[in-house]
């Protein structure tokens, strides 16, 4: 079915639900049980949106505010599948009869804040439920109250709950009963989610000709808001140890939160609530800087400014002392250019970034400081980035080492000349896929970067890359890590590569950035002054974005924008007590006359890309006569540098003496634990691995599977591995880190065996050593019982990478050379 009258049809039943139980209680009808908060209460009188993943797009609540309790309301699964249909009589989603042990396995079609329960009598037999936000049951580390997302379920009378902690809910889509004994039939019905939710009204709005990109708007609004917590904006939703606010991640978040939502008092709340928090990571600090100036900017509240104004300065004058080379950075961010999280964050790359981030942070609160009257400290503050920026230029080409996040930074500083941001940019952002960062998080302020240098359309291709990607993937949510590749060697909604970030979350706020980006540059609504009394309206249309139409809430009201550059026509309607700067888009073409209404009006300017009007309050319907033909939009090739394929050998086993490691090699933990026999090739001066585990299954065996001893005449066979070590927080991972003598081509092939045939499933990065760009696609390494042998060849440094997919953890057996 089409995707669009997919989403049209279930719109359009949950709003017949939730208008059939208005008219009883206005709210959701719930079964008879208590819950912590009361049913959902409100009217589904808001828009329907198509494209939106959320269940309550169009559902609206009286007057939210940010001290309202959660609420809750349910959700019915949208598929159901038996792995032994003879033991089960599907009735609908929701009812059946179970004859016998099944495992059942249920859809709800979009992420949520839930629980899972169903109601049934007395069940004479074993049951155990499980829930996910991908299509296997969920596995998280160690430090939530229950890691596996499988149990025995809690019976209140004939409701059956999965119970997994002190608040119930979990980030959940998919979710089991598994039925593992059965003395006598079961009927089962009333199968669902119990969802909670903040009350908040979609108060903004997006649209465009290109409807993925609606459908990222709606998502990273849908993100944010099926986080939002009783007193603060959540961290993630599956429990994973770390379920609460991060003063850093809460930046994006709360970003996109205003321009979707308008609720800039829970924001307040919020900026209060992460203002003392310090975790040891010094860019947060300066996260929460531009939170407290986006709120600002869009609310004018200066109340909140002077309350947080010691605070602010602190921040800003510590990373006046921490700015310099001998900063010791611990994280900023996942990506293996910034050190792979806290595994090595401490580079100059992460250094120049930090460095970057806060002279930004200076320059724009000194803005601030000045528009607010305070003019000693916006001079202090922007001498602060005076200073450092006439030191780095001092150096002479002072942004030649700086990598992918540190040349973002330095643009979104906003201090380079347009020769140093022209070269900023090329050095950084020409190539379509090293540009893309591992976290969302920080791929936000890389299409900011790319906004500030006019490179709109790589912007748009990389939001498709990153944030695309997640939805063709199967995300109703954004993930906190994603590459492209990975829906190469995934089907939809499959379990997501692990790594450095730990178990990946597919429910992750701080990845939401692109909505507030969306409504900034795509409709084009920025404030000039703050709280909106002053504001632009560029609409930034192309040959492959035609119209857009959107709606930011501001203190004065909605500013509402529509703009179709094919037909000439926008209208804009700017609130009492506020005025706009309007820039009408050229996009290539030449515009003959614009008329406002019946009549022309004087612009104010004029550039290359727009013709504006000063506009005071108003409802304006604008006719623009254009010639020409618009821009076209001009194709980048997404590629790797490394071309030569990667291959598979599920048939030599342990068998690689005189097809393997000709020229050297490692067995891992082979004679016994912590022994590797180990001989490395002239043409490698060092092999190092980081993060690894170890394991020795046994010394002797006959099974084919284990590897050969190297020594001639032995015939005995040994097998160990290094291994990843789950389920520790961050420990889904290990890298392998070859560094090459010379440029020498060779091939290093990896020996994956599931001894114990623990249903493992690993992927493999591949990355230059030096730079750390990715040279590869992901590769992912499937059913490995019976041994397999992943083979690369490389001519330069390499690292290799890990990564937990599935299973009990990852086993690297050996490496080979040749």
């Amino acid at each position: 079915m089409n995707s669009t009258i997919y989403r049209l049809l279930l719109i359009t039943f949950f709003s017949m639900i939730f208008f059939s139980c208005e008219k009883k209680n206005r709210g959701y009808d719930m079964p008879d049980i208590q819950t912590p908060y009361r049913k959902v209460s409100g009217t589904f009188s808001g828009e329907q949106v198509p494209h939106s993943p959320d269940p309550l797009v169009a559902f609206r609540w009286e007057d939210p505010k940010h001290t309202d309790s959660l609420q809750v309301y349910t959700l019915t699964p949208l598929s159901v599948k038996v792995d032994k249909p003879e033991n089960a009589t599907i009735k609908s989603n929701t009812t059946m009869t179970i004859n016998g042990p099944c495992d059942l396995m249920f859809d709800f079609g979009v992420v949520s804040a839930a629980w899972f329960e169903f109601d049934a009598g007395d069940i004479d037999g074993e049951i155990e439920m499980s829930i996910s936000e991908f299509n296997e049951p969920a596995v998280f580390n160690l430090g939530s109250q229950h890691p596996w997302k499988t149990a025995v379920p809690v019976r209140h009378k004939n409701i059956w709950r999965l119970e997994l902690n002190d608040g119930l809910y979990e980030g959940v889509r998919f979710a089991w009963i598994h039925i593992k004994s059965l003395n006598k039939p079961v009927d089962i019905s009333g199968i669902r989610l119990v969802c909670q939710i903040k009350p908040t009204n979609y108060e903004g709005s997006f649209a465009c000709s290109d409807t993925m990109l609606t459908r990222i708007w709606y998502t990273g609004a849908y993100t944010v808001k099926t986080n939002l917590l009783q007193d603060y904006f959540g961290a993630i939703l599956m429990e994973r140890s770390d379920r609460h606010s991060w003063t850093g991640d809460a930046h994006t978040s709360q970003a996109a939160s205003m321009v979707a939502f308008g609720n800039f008092d829970f924001v307040k709340q919020n900026l209060r609530y992460t203002s003392t928090q310090y975790n040891g990571i010094a860019s947060y600090s300066l996260y929460w800087i531009l939170s407290l100036i986006d709120y600002y900017m869009y609310t004018g509240d200066k109340e909140l400014l002077d309350e947080m104004l010691e605070n602010a300065c602190y921040k800003l004058d510590m990373a006046y002392e921490h700015y310099g080379d001998e900063t010791n950075i611990v994280f900023y961010g996942w990506d293996e250019r910034l050190g792979g999280g806290f595994e090595n964050a401490n580079i100059p790359e992460t250094r120049n970034a930090y460095k970057m981030l806060s002279i930004q942070s200076w320059h724009t609160f000194s803005k601030v400081m000045r528009s607010a009257g305070y003019t000693n400290l916006a001079e202090k503050y922007e001498k602060y980035a005076e200073e450092k920026i006439n030191l780095l230029r001092s150096a002479g080409d002072w942004s030649n080492n700086f990598g992918l996040h540190a040349s973002a930074d330095a643009i979104n500083a906003a201090f380079a000349s347009e020769e140093e941001q022209r070269r900023i940019a090329i050095n950084a952002f020409s190539d379509r896929q090293q540009r893309l960062s591992y976290s969302p998080f920080n791929q936000y302020f890389i299409i900011q970067a790319l906004a500030k240098a006019g490179w709109y359309n790589e912007a748009l291709n990389t939001i498709d890359d990153c944030w695309g990607g997640q939805i063709r993937y199967g995300g109703t949510t954004f993930f906190e890590v994603f590459r492209p590749s990975w829906n190469d060697i995934s089907s939809p909604n499959d379990a997501p590569v692990n790594n450095q970030c730990g178990y990946t979350s597919l429910t992750h706020p701080w990845s939401a950035g692109v909505t507030k980006w969306l409504s900034e540059e795509i409709v084009g609504i920025k404030p000039i002054t703050p709280g909106f009394s002053s504001c632009t309206i560029k609409p930034r249309l192309t040959n492959g974005l035609t119209w857009v139409k959107g709606s930011v809430p501001t203190p004065h009201g909605k500013i509402t924008v529509y703009a179709d550059i094919r037909k000439g026509k926008y209208q804009v309607e700017i609130p009492p007590g506020a005025t706009a700067l309007v820039g009408i888009p050229k996009a290539g073409r030449q515009i003959k006359n614009i008329r406002f209404g019946k009549s022309f009006r004087e612009k104010e300017k004029e550039d290359a890309d727009f013709v504006y009007y000063n506009l005071p309050t108003g409802n304006y319907h604008v006719k623009v006569k254009y010639t020409g033909e618009l821009s076209p939009k001009t194709s980048e090739k997404f590629s790797y540098p490394h071309k030569i394929p990667v291959k598979e050998d599920d048939s030599t086993q342990g068998n690689w003496r005189g097809k393997y490691g000709t020229e050297g090699y490692v067995l891992y933990n082979y004679e016994r634990l912590e022994k590797n026999c180990r001989k490395l090739p002239e043409f490698v001066e060092d092999l190092h691995i980081n993060r690894s585990g170890n394991i020795h299954w046994t010394p002797q065996t006959s099974d084919i599977r284990a590897l050969e001893s190297p020594l001639p005449g032995v015939t005995q066979r040994a097998i160990g591995a290094i291994i990843t070590r789950d389920p520790q927080v961050c420990q889904q991972t290990f890298t392998m880190d070859i560094k090459t003598k010379q440029d020498y081509p060779y091939t290093v092939s990896l020996y994956f065996v599931d001894w114990d045939k623990k249903g493992r499933r690993t992927a493999i990065e591949a990355f230059d050593l030096e730079s750390k760009e990715m040279l590869l696609p992901v590769y992912m390494v499937r059913d490995y019982e019976q041994g397999k042998y992943i083979t690369y060849t490389f001519n330069q440094p390499v690292r290799l990478r890990i990564d937990h997919v599935r299973g009990e953890n990852t086993t690297l057996s050996g490496i080979f050379f040749d």
